[in-house]
């Protein structure tokens, strides 16, 4: 064995005595041999006889290391031209540096993401740990594409008294966020005619898009989006309880006239209700859906209430969508994992759910006071009755955030909401403004937050 691995210049660092016998430490070094270039494209490899003797092993062990490799493609073996080494594909090119990461900002008051660190993890072990004790066998196994029973019909009760959704636990389908259910709905649709928001979440267009649809801009002005401006749309998608980023309630003569619509034309409105336990000025406002459930697909989720790592969320479909919704979700991912659905669903039948949401709006208008303070009148801000972020206009949003990022302020900007912005800024003749997200830092980090806003507002301390 020395003297002929010494003749090619390898070392094969061979330990036959390993952990899983003399046949895996052969492949393992002749494996990783050829991996670090030691042993070079087409090298001829002594015969398994000859190896075999070399290292004091049987010739059958020697024969299998070398038929497995030849499987796994880093040998060749031609009858009368014996083993050699394979030319393995090129590995592809990286950038000649690698990029650097993504600099984290000092206060962020970015949206779309509720305060993590005041996630309820002891209350989710507890149900966590109880879910686990006392789950079936099946649910281990592949499941049920629409989710778990025991999930839809807890999600059944809370929708019905929390947010006035007419829910039966048949028409639920349990996803992998509201994102995965707005992708799924425009794959069943086949490639529908969708009017968003405008302004609106640019990344909800885009997964409009990539799953097949067009989309359309309505309107939202300060009673909300404009039912009379849909255009050839034939599936609207709204955000009635708190409209994104404008922060507008849709108004009640709005909300008839969208029912009216779709009735009318067979049309399908899409009822993102990203934050609507969170209103601060009186009880929430009720969900849509309850007032045309055969027309409504009500989108819900986890991600504010809990935290946005859970990927869980939730579609109530009308009864022609269900299966064959509930089909391209098996054939996207088969089903959402099992163990978490549990979990919630002993949340809510706890009422854990519930405390936790009640304790939350209590936080969250705190925090929404102390930025509707720090505003005062020295500012217009908007969108402050519900949620977790508030729409404060400026005159040059360019500017302010160049502030903000010397400051180390990282902030949303409405111009990048629009549909069709123009330039870097604000659209032409529409309003600028930053869409602040007050639920986003860590409790104690908001009032420095706040302050770092209010220095690149030029606001008095």
């Amino acid at each position: 064995m020395d003297d002929f691995w010494a003749g090619v210049g390898v070392d094969l660092h061979l330990e036959p005595d390993a952990a899983g016998g003399r046949r895996h430490g052969l492949e393992r070094a002749l494996r990783d041999a050829v991996r670090a270039g030691r042993l070079a494209p087409g090298t001829t490899l002594p015969a398994s006889r000859r190896l075999a003797e070399q290292l004091g092993i049987a010739r059958g062990t020697a024969k299998a290391a070398y038929d497995q490799l030849v499987a796994e493609g880093y040998l060749t073996a031609r009858q009368g031209s014996g083993t050699r080494v394979a030319r393995l594909p090129a590995a592809p090119a990286g950038p000649s540096e690698p990029a650097a990461p993504a600099r984290a900002p000092r206060f962020d008051l970015r949206p779309g993401s509720p305060d993590v660190g005041a996630f309820p993890a002891a209350a989710w072990l507890r149900a966590l740990r109880r879910a686990v004790a006392s789950a079936p066998a099946s649910a281990y196994d592949y499941g049920d594409p629409r989710g778990r029973v025991e999930l839809r019909t807890a999600l059944s009760g809370y929708l019905g008294r929390a947010r006035g959704v007419v829910a039966p636990p048949e028409r639920i389908v349990v996803t992998s966020g509201s994102v995965q259910g707005l992708a799924l709905l425009t794959r069943v649709l086949d490639r529908p005619r969708v009017a968003m928001e405008d302004p609106g979440l640019p990344f909800h267009r885009e997964v409009v898009r990539r799953a097949g649809g067009s989309v359309l801009p309505v309107p939202v002005d300060e009673r909300g989006a404009r039912a009379e401006l849909l255009g050839p749309a034939d599936t609207v998608v709204l955000t009635p309880a708190h409209q994104y980023p404008s922060g507008v309630t849709l108004r009640p003569e709005r909300r008839r006239a969208f029912s009216a619509w779709a009735r009318a034309c067979d049309g399908l409105i899409v009822e993102d209700d990203y934050d609507g336990e969170f209103r601060y000025d009186r009880q929430p406002v009720g969900a849509l859906q309850g007032m045309a459930p055969g027309h409504v697909v009500y989108l819900g989720t986890v991600s504010k209430t809990l935290a946005p790592g859970l990927r869980l969320g939730w579609m109530v479909l009308p009864p022609h969508l269900v299966d064959a919704v509930a089909d391209v979700k098996l054939h996207s991912d088969h089903h959402t994992e099992a163990l978490g659905q549990l979990a919630l669903a002993d949340l809510i039948g706890t009422h854990a759910y519930d405390r936790h949401v009640r304790g939350s709006r209590m936080r969250y208008r705190r925090r929404r006071d102390r930025l509707v303070d720090l505003l005062g009148r020295r500012r217009t801000v908007r969108g402050v009755a519900a949620g977790l972020h508030a729409l404060v206009e400026v005159a040059d949003e360019d500017a302010v955030l160049a502030r903000a990022a010397a400051e180390g302020l990282a902030v949303g900007r409405l111009g990048e909401h629009w549909h069709r912005p123009d330039g870097a800024g604000a659209g032409a003749g529409r309003s600028q403004g930053l869409v602040v997200g007050y639920g986003t830092p860590r409790e104690a980090a908001y009032p420095e937050a706040l302050q770092a806003l209010g220095r690149v507002l030029d606001l008095p301390s």
